[in-house]
């Protein structure tokens, strides 16, 4: 029998040794798997520790295994206790969540697949709220990650939203604001866009500029009628609480809020908020008349809105359509 040559031997060693890797990648891969599965059983029953366990093996069986890292950080997530803030052992919990995020969202963010890209994305919200107040507190690090989400989807409001609420905290209100225009140019037929800027003026205490952001959300929703009811409740807390008006401006805003409600009342008649706030504002404008008469009518004007209104919460306790 001819005995193999040099070359001959060489090439069945590299076979050989390319056999036993592509089979230990192969026995890798099925651990890799049947551990993320008893990982996505544990996580769905609530057991994060025990999730927690089976994604670290799944992820060091296949390191390839994307979708577990988010998982594995939000089982660490899980886990932490706010309660236990400054605990060695709680605290590197969250430190834990914190690196799979990063690294879910590294992988993940820039994939071409939908699912994937938007498990991502969640993973870069998540990151955001680690580093929120009831955590690590760390506002600092969780900017740069807003602004890689808005690079992501410059289009998608919510995180243009989140960043400026990061500098609304840190009290750069400027930057909060302007932020949240750049949400308006981005996506102007979003409601939730102006009711962010509205209640962003509001607790700034810029009444105007609050009932302008509200007005620009009612025209873009012209036949929805919470959009004018909404308004019609501005007018009605700042006249009703704020005690530096003068009772010229509260006679203003009340007659503002009763035309807003009226709208809204008027594409549709049965809506019971709207009745209560309308009644609310009538009140209100009956404390500001000096006509008894007129007062008096205003109030009973009043009870028939509220009495209407009490009727259809009945109605709809009691399921009548």
């Amino acid at each position: 029998m001819r005995s193999l040559s040099g070359a001959s031997l060489a090439c069945v060693a590299m076979l050989t040794v390319g056999s036993l890797t592509a089979g230990c990648a192969k026995v890798g891969e099925i651990k890799a798997k049947k551990a993320f599965k008893a990982a996505n059983q544990a996580y769905q029953a609530q057991d994060y520790k025990k999730a927690a366990e089976e994604y670290e093996e799944a992820v060091a069986a296949d390191p390839n295994l994307n979708a577990a890292y988010f998982f594995l950080g939000n089982s660490y997530d899980n886990l932490y206790k706010p309660s236990k803030k400054g605990e060695a052992a709680n605290d590197q919990l969250m430190e834990k969540a914190v690196a799979n995020y990063q690294k879910a969202a590294e992988k993940l963010s820039a994939s071409d697949k939908p699912d994937d890209k938007k498990l991502g994305t969640l993973s870069l919200q998540y990151l955001v709220a680690a580093y929120g107040p009831d955590k690590l507190n760390d506002p600092a690090k969780a900017e740069p990650v807003v602004q890689r989400m808005i690079q992501l989807e410059p289009g998608e409001p919510s995180n243009y939203f989140a960043l400026a609420k990061i500098y609304e905290d840190a009290g750069a209100y400027e930057e909060a604001e302007k932020v949240l225009q750049q949400a308006k140019e981005a996506k102007p037929t979003d409601p939730a866009v102006y009711m962010t800027l509205a209640g962003y003026y509001n607790r700034q205490g810029h009444f105007e500029k609050t009932i302008e952001a509200l007005e620009e959300r009612a025209a873009k929703e012209p036949n929805n009628p919470e959009a004018f009811y909404t308004i019609a409740t501005y007018y009605w807390d700042e006249a009703y609480r704020d005690f530096k008006l003068k009772e010229s401006e509260k006679r203003e805003f009340v007659g503002k809020g009763v035309e807003a409600v009226d709208h809204a009342l008027q594409i549709k008649p049965d809506y019971m908020e709207a009745l209560v706030y309308k009644n609310l504002l009538l009140r209100l404008q009956a404390n500001l008349e000096k006509d008894p008469a007129k007062q008096q009518q205003l109030i009973k004007d009043a009870d028939k809105l509220r009495d209407k209104a009490q009727e259809l919460r009945k109605q709809k306790a009691a399921g009548v359509s």
